[in-house]
């Protein structure tokens, strides 16, 4: 579980980050608006965040 978690915290925040990137470089080629690309960015990154830091007092060694 201790890996699963410290996974799916990096993961998240990457995923975030790079979704928050392409709400600002990518033209609107498509239907979703940059918006919601940034909100759901913004969403995944601070998700992230949350189990990184559960993850680091949980399981400080």
């Amino acid at each position: 579980m201790k890996k699963v978690q410290l996974i799916l915290s990096v993961g998240l925040c990457v995923f975030g980050g790079v979704l928050l990137i392409a709400g600002f470089c990518c033209p609107p080629v498509g239907e979703i608006h940059h918006s919601v690309l940034i909100a759901f960015g913004e969403i995944l990154t601070f998700s992230g965040s949350l189990i990184g830091i559960d993850y680091h007092y949980r399981y400080r060694e």
